[in-house]
């Protein structure tokens, strides 16, 4: 009569030790690699960064430039504005930064790039970007900061020039790069036949003078691929 109590009890024991088995065998499967996430770039500027004409967003110099880096892209601002100009936005670039990026998670670099509009405001452009760039700082004490002046393709006025002076000594004073468009020669093709706004090809052509200025002043890796900036958030 203790053969069948026997057989049972052999035969729980072969269950719960098989569980065990399976269990381990589970718990032992490691877990899947997951990707760090790219830099996060966020650019504050006007239609040269947001898009204009048959350039669409994902085409301009600002995507490029992320494209290239390998970064992930917030854009801030729109047509006409500027660091006083407000544009058919109705937003400085100041204001565009809280409505638009200021709530956000910390990025890695911030470009605050712009100016064009600003031509018939220079004297108060260097105020204008010295206050922007301040909250850039204490809204994001860890994030990298580079203010690109503005872009004209064609030959500048002289009233370009001020506005030039003035943000690249906004940035001085706060002790951030400046890169400034105006000491380079676009071709041809680079302007679209509004004599203003870049082609696909300008665009081109500025991320990757871009790139290259980012490169040298040491805010973005060298080429071999893309490698996170010091700064607490690596995603969107």
């Amino acid at each position: 009569m203790r053969a069948p109590k026997l057989v049972s009890w052999l035969s729980i024991c072969g269950l719960v030790t098989g569980c065990a088995s399976a269990v381990g065998e589970a718990a032992a499967v490691p877990a899947p690699l997951v990707p760090p996430a790219a830099p996060v770039v966020m650019f504050v500027g006007d239609s040269f960064a947001v898009g204009s004409g048959p350039v669409r967003s994902w085409e301009t110099y600002s995507a490029e430039t992320a494209r290239l880096l390998g970064w992930q892209l917030i854009t801030a601002g729109g047509r006409g504005a500027g660091f006083v100009a407000r544009g058919k936005i109705h937003r400085t670039f100041g204001e565009s930064f809280t409505r638009e990026l200021a709530w956000r998670p910390e990025p890695n670099l911030v470009v605050l790039a712009g100016g064009h509009n600003d031509r018939r405001a220079a004297p108060k452009v260097r105020t204008a970007a010295t206050r922007l760039i301040s909250r850039v700082k204490e809204r994001w004490p860890r994030a990298r900061i580079v203010v690109v002046g503005p872009i004209w393709l064609k030959k500048p006025p002289k009233a370009a020039y001020k506005v030039r002076d003035a943000v690249a000594k906004a940035a001085w004073l706060a002790g951030v790069p400046f890169a400034d468009p105006l000491t380079q020669k676009w071709a041809r093709t680079d302007v679209l036949p509004d004599g203003t706004h870049p082609t696909a090809a300008g665009h081109d052509r500025l991320a990757r003078w871009l790139v290259t200025t980012l490169r040298s002043r040491g805010v973005a890796p060298e080429r071999g691929g893309p490698k996170p900036l010091q700064g607490p958030y690596q995603g969107p």
